[in-house]
């Protein structure tokens, strides 16, 4: 400070003296005090406008406060202190890059600005929900404390509600249960929605000896609800004609007159026929009485009760047709038993706030409507269901501890108090995820694997569609993330586990299906915030997760070929045949298939369908017992039967008694001509024995021709 002429200190001065006084810590009050007296004394006595060197001293040591005034720093004091020049940014951003100096500049400058923006915000935010009309959405909280306000008065309640619907559903069930007998048949027995007499290709045996009896037969049933989706995944031969994606359902009246008994190929389903035929709802099942009608021809088609059945225009050696005028108080009680879990559902996530008394009861309520009565298994004996559904609520429920501690549950519902938002968008995502056999059911994809895909219609369109949505919900799920400074740690997560998926893909011998329940935990860690789309993605996989293991099982991730054909096509070699020799005649008609040598040691024998029964078998072994066996095949038409019907002809390859992929259907017409079967796959799956099969098949043409 610099003083007056007078000798007397400037206002300004002593203004800014005491600010420095006021700034000092309580320890030093006093000494700064008496230094600030002393001082005064001295200036005081001596006249002179100059303060004290200690007391200015005090004043540049105040200036470290964050309040203080910042001191006067001069052009000249700065570039004295820094006489370095600035460094530029690309070379203070190579040291860091000295292992990648191939990449280019631009590049590294890219990735280093998409790592920073990862981050997030310096400040990350966690986001809450906010009710909206808080006054509504508090009212049953603040009622359920109002009449209960100690917590184990609370708690008591929740175990009587659990009570009261363990009761209630068990009752439903049993009545469901409770059917009276039809006189003069017995007691309804229950069947699925895909029971049938009569098994695909040669199931049956040799002329179907092991689907006997044909005729004289019957026996009253049970159907539950919902069969008319019930659809061949696999392609199902009628004749010439290929069935999948369709209930198999041959015949039934035709299109004009209600009054004509209904007729069915044996091969039919037989819940799916009795919904065509109006004999039971397919929303609420029922039962009915079969009867079974020997050998029919000429199946019509039509379409009944959202079924379209499909046309036969030849014969069948089993038929069967429904008994009329039968009374029977059997119903599926589904549809309550989901009313009854829906409401107490709803009345536990608009009471409680608690996230794991929420949870946990959901979703044991949830998996076991969609065990015993939503979706179930193909077992209709309930106590079996019962002890299944048990084997896999065990895991399950420790599955869901799981989900709900470490992928992100407990932080989506810890501190919600939107009780009607979250029974809106979670509990009812959740049961719309249960409920996916309905729900989802307008989608073309039945199973995430590459045959399925190729084969089913639609079902590529539908996949892209999928992966669209999908797309633009992890877009914005990654912005969320980003706000809360968490999009780093699950990109390293979902990075590692895309590797892992990849790993299994490639894995030989193996095949990498993404079940229900898998697709659920791959996604779900990716909902863990409470935000409303959270909400409702979070328990739409947690329904789906539900559904998968309560239907389906703990089904493996990695799978063999085998294992996921089921009863699709092999892809086997087919049997290379000669021009057939037809004989025509007024009584008597014939035709003579010769085939080639079969291609591999492996096959021993030849199978041949009439009409997708089994009339031909022979094996063609060096074994002496095999010696005498016919090297072709005669089919005749005698009488009557001579220019009244087509006739339908596959060939396959046997190995020992199971039969390989069966030929299309060659037609021998009615006029007695022939239509060759249209060229079909012609490799095999078995390691090392492709070229050799390819070979030798190409030496039976050659033969042949």
């Amino acid at each position: 400070m610099v003083g007056t002429q007078d000798g007397a200190t400037s206002p300004k001065s002593v203004h800014h003296v005491h600010q420095v006084h006021q700034l000092q810590d309580p320890e030093s009050l006093s000494s700064s005090s008496g230094s600030d007296n002393s001082a005064s004394s001295s200036s005081s006595s001596s006249g002179t406008g100059t303060p004290n060197v200690a007391n200015s001293a005090t004043i540049l040591i105040a200036t470290d406060h964050p309040d203080a005034p910042l001191p006067e720093v001069t052009l000249v004091e700065a570039l004295e202190a820094d006489s370095s020049p600035p460094t530029p940014r690309f070379i203070q951003d190579a040291g860091s890059w000295k292992r990648w100096k191939w990449v280019p500049y631009p590049v590294r400058r890219s990735i280093v600005a998409v790592i920073r923006w990862a981050h997030g915000p310096v400040t990350p935010q966690r986001f809450r929900i906010k009710p909206l009309f808080p006054s509504v959405q508090y009212a049953p909280i603040l009622m359920l404390e109002k009449k209960f306000p100690r917590l184990r008065h609370r708690l008591w309640l929740l175990f009587f509600w659990i009570a009261m619907w363990i009761i209630t559903f068990a009752l439903v069930m049993r009545k469901e249960l409770d059917v009276d007998e039809i006189p003069g048949w017995g007691r309804p027995v229950s069947i699925g929605c895909g029971a049938a007499y009569w098994e695909m290709d040669n199931g049956c045996g040799l002329k179907g000896m092991q689907c006997r009896p044909f005729t004289n037969s019957g026996f009253a049933f049970k159907c539950p609800a919902n069969c008319a989706s019930y659809q061949a995944l696999n392609p199902r031969a009628v004749g010439d004609q290929e069935v999948v994606y369709r209930p198999l359902i041959v015949g039934g009246p035709p299109a004009t007159g209600d009054d004509i008994t209904p007729v069915y190929r044996g091969d039919s389903y037989l819940c799916g026929s009795a919904v065509h035929a109006g004999v039971v709802s397919n929303a609420h099942g029922g039962c009915g009485v079969v009867r079974l009608i020997g050998t029919q021809r000429n199946f019509s088609s039509s379409d009944r009760n959202g079924i379209e059945s499909i046309a036969f225009d030849s014969y069948f050696p089993l038929s069967f047709t429904f008994e009329e005028g039968v009374e029977c108080s059997a119903k599926d009680m589904r549809w309550a038993l989901l009313a009854i879990s829906v409401v107490f559902s709803t009345v536990l996530s608009v009471l409680i706030t608690s996230p794991h008394l929420f949870f946990f009861p959901v979703f044991t309520v949830i998996y076991w409507t969609v065990g015993l009565a939503t979706d179930p298994a193909n077992i209709t004996d309930v106590p079996s269901l019962i002890s299944r559904e048990l084997g896999s609520f065990l895991p399950a429920i420790l599955a869901a501890w799981v989900m709900y501690d470490h992928m992100g549950i407990r932080r989506s519902l810890t501190g919600l108090t939107a009780q009607f938002e979250k029974t809106v968008l979670w509990l009812g995502g959740c049961w719309v995820g249960a409920l996916t056999n309905y729900t989802f059911d307008f989608i073309p994809i039945q199973r995430l694997t590459p045959h399925d895909l190729a084969q089913q219609p639609g079902a590529r369109a539908a996949l892209a569609i999928i992966i669209i949505v999908l797309t633009v919900i992890m877009a914005s799920q990654v912005w969320f993330f980003r706000q809360e400074g968490r999009l780093v740690r699950y990109l390293k997560f979902y990075t590692i586990v895309g590797a892992g998926l990849i790993l299994c893909a490639i894995l030989p011998d193996l095949k990498l299906r993404i079940h229900h329940y898998i697709l659920a935990l791959l996604l779900l860690p990716g909902t863990s915030m409470q935000t409303r789309p959270s909400l409702l993605y979070q328990g739409l996989l947690v329904g789906l997760f539900i559904n998968g293991i309560a239907r389906w099982g703990w089904d493996p991730v990695l799978q063999t070929a085998y294992a996921l054909q089921g009863d699709a096509q092999l892809g086997s070699p087919l049997p290379a045949l000669a021009a057939p020799v037809i004989s025509l005649g007024t009584n008597i008609s014939s035709i003579t298939f010769t085939w080639g040598k079969p291609p591999g040691s492996v096959y021993d024998g030849i199978s041949v369908l009439v009409n997708d029964v089994e009339r031909f078998r022979t094996y063609f072994s060096s074994d002496e017992f095999d010696k005498n066996a016919p090297s072709n095949f005669t089919w005749t038409r005698e009488g009557e039967e001579v220019g009244r019907d087509n006739e339908y002809f596959r060939f396959a390859w046997m190995q020992g008694y199971k039969s390989e992929d069966y030929t299309k259907a060659g037609v021998w017409t009615k006029e007695g001509e022939w239509i060759g079967m249209a060229p079909g796959p012609s490799r095999v799956n078995k390691r090392g024995l492709v070229g050799v099969v390819e070979e030798e098949e190409e030496e039976g043409r050659r033969r042949l021709a």
